[in-house]
């Protein structure tokens, strides 16, 4: 089972790498914010449909829920909109390892206290060389 879930959030990395490639052309075409809109735009319809079909009617209230959890709603368009302006600067390759450099760094801390009711995984030698590693991918990258 934590292949499955590896292998799926492999392709969810590697769809998020097209994302990028899509949004440099948009955010060139359209603006930056509109490109940003139009995905989420997309997104949120095809979220609703999902929504209409899948989701079960007796879930507790979205508005019941704590207001940190809907950081997310302010977190993705800004994730957005930072790939699409540094896409076309430094290309997609460098733009989703500085995401990964980030979203490592950042899930190590989470992880290591159990923020936001996660499971509480301690940094370990293995898991700041896994970091070290993938920072200094983002370096040789840089100087490629």
């Amino acid at each position: 089972m934590q292949l499955l879930f590896i292998l799926l959030v492999v392709a969810g990395g590697m769809g998020l790498s097209v994302e990028a490639g899509l949004l440099g052309p948009l955010g060139s075409e359209v603006g930056d914010l509109w490109a940003t809109f139009s995905i989420f735009g997309v997104g949120a319809a095809l979220t609703f449909l999902l929504m209409l079909f899948f989701s079960p009617r007796n879930s507790p209230s979205f508005f019941a829920q704590p207001s940190w959890t809907l950081l997310g709603g302010i977190l993705g368009p800004v994730y957005v909109v930072i790939l699409t302006v540094a896409v076309p600067s430094i290309g997609i390759a460098m733009t989703m390892i500085g995401i990964l450099a980030g979203q490592v760094s950042k899930s190590l801390v989470i992880d290591h206290y159990g923020l936001f009711g996660s499971s509480h995984r301690k940094i370990d030698n293995k898991r700041l060389i896994a970091l070290i590693f993938i920072v200094a991918a983002l370096f040789l990258m840089a100087k490629g």
